[in-house]
């Protein structure tokens, strides 16, 4: 009766107003838009200049640029695994929101019955006997209709009035999701921004020698043209490269040096790497031999596991590497410290990167859309080294697969031959992607 009457107290309010005009509201709304633009425009404008603040302070200053870069790429990982839960909640939520609706929909009738039940008790309510003693007779009968009908309008009642609560609970607690979504992909596209800089930092302070640089580019991929796969690729690089020959000499010059390494500091450099807040981002060499790195290593992608390493190929082999579904424009890094062997596109493995790891081990990364590292650098485990496309752009490892997502394809050599990965990867890790 009360919902009745407050209804009806509304649309009598509501008549007396006049109608709003269209060219306000319209004025409005733009005005608002605009005003939206600007405080965008005002953020990115602050975002910018805070960013090139951060690359002022770091130039000149590898370990730092470094450490920012590690940085960046584990607060978007966060945010992208935030994210990535956030979504999930939300669909289900959504999901429940939707299934309520259905319910709601399938009882409209009951509901029409109800709401008409009530508005007829509240506009002709059962006479009152000491008010009416001649309405005696009318009064048992709408006493008997009543005590009939009532309990079941009543359960009715009660079940719609839950419904209409949990619904609006629900979109509550979307409208909730969907702000904490909103804050994370701000976020997410903030560090993608910060990260961009410092690539771009860090590539700059690698050498001025740009025309150098363009030239080696593209002898590596004269050379890339001429290789039959990748031991001869790797082969031709150190054989014919300046940057991979110094590179390849720099790493068996870390092997003689760690060979020369008393058992206690090999210990201690081991205990170091493998808590990564003590690692040394000032380092130019690999901190501990790529074979005791074992149950260390990161991923280089957040993703899903979706091939590993012996697992049946679609052309009648094994795999020889790990394939890694990840999201679309993920930061891929560096799974270990070594030495940059190649980089660029070959033949149908999209973007490539090798790193030399020292001890006669490599690490291959295929699939990438964009890499941000040159041939003879030097590289820290975990510091971005490039990003994966949108999964529009199909390598061989993504169709053999049949994958819409973006396919990161992860291999680990040791003297020309693949090896398996999976004791490298550390525990936690693998069960976090594990698909």
């Amino acid at each position: 009766m009360f919902c009745l009457a407050g209804l009806s107290g509304f649309s009598a309010r509501a008549e007396n107003q006049p109608p709003p005009d269209p060219k306000t509201a319209d004025l409005e709304a733009r005005r608002q838009a605009y005003q939206g633009v600007q405080d965008i425009l005002t953020q990115s404008e602050e975002q910018r200049k805070k960013i090139e603040a951060e690359i002022a302070s770091y130039q000149n200053d590898r370990a730092a640029l470094a450490t920012a870069l590690i940085d960046a790429k584990k607060k978007i990982d966060e945010a992208e695994a935030a994210s990535a839960e956030t979504q999930d909640r939300l669909d289900t939520l959504t999901g429940s929101e939707a299934a309520i609706r259905r319910s709601l929909d399938s009882r409209r009738d009951v509901l029409v019955a109800v709401l008409a039940s009530l508005q007829r008790m509240g506009r002709k309510p059962p006479p009152a006997l000491l008010a009416q003693p001649q309405d005696v007779l009318r009064a048992i009968r709408a006493s008997m209709l009543l005590g009939a009908v009532l309990p079941e309008l009543r359960a009715e009642t009660e079940a719609l009035a839950g419904d209409l609560q949990d619904l609006v609970s629900l979109r509550a607690s979307i409208a909730t999701e969907r702000a904490d979504l909103a804050r994370q992909i701000e976020t997410r596209r903030n560090e993608r921004a910060r990260l961009e800089a410092l690539i771009e930092a860090r590539q700059k302070s690698i050498g001025a020698a740009q025309e150098a640089l363009a030239a080696e580019r593209a002898r590596a991929q004269a050379l890339a043209g001429q290789a039959a796969n990748l031991k001869d690729l790797i082969a031709r690089m150190e054989g014919e490269l300046d940057s991979a020959r110094k590179a390849a000499d720099q790493a068996r010059k870390a092997d003689e040096d760690r060979a020369r390494l008393t058992e206690e500091q090999a210990a201690e450099a081991k205990a170091r790497f493998a808590n990564a807040p003590q690692r040394d981002p000032a380092r130019l060499a690999p901190a501990i031999a790529f074979a005791d790195a074992k149950g260390m290593l990161a991923l280089p992608a957040a993703g899903n596991v979706i091939k590993y390493y012996g697992a049946p190929s679609e052309f009648g082999g094994v795999e020889k590497g790990l394939s890694l579904a990840t999201r679309p424009r993920a930061i891929v890094s560096a799974p270990s410290d070594g030495y940059i062997a190649f980089s660029g596109p070959w033949r149908t493995y999209g973007q490539l990167l090798i790193v030399n790891a020292g001890g006669g081990y490599y690490v291959v990364l295929a699939g990438l859309a964009r890499v941000d590292v040159a041939v003879g650098q030097f590289v820290l485990a975990g510091e971005p080294v490039g990003v994966m496309g949108d999964g529009t752009a199909k390598t061989a490892a993504a169709v053999a697969i049949g994958a819409t997502q973006p396919v990161l394809y992860v291999e680990f050599r040791k003297d020309g031959a693949a090896i398996d990965p999976g004791p490298w990867w550390s525990k936690s890790e693998m069960q976090r992607v594990r698909g």
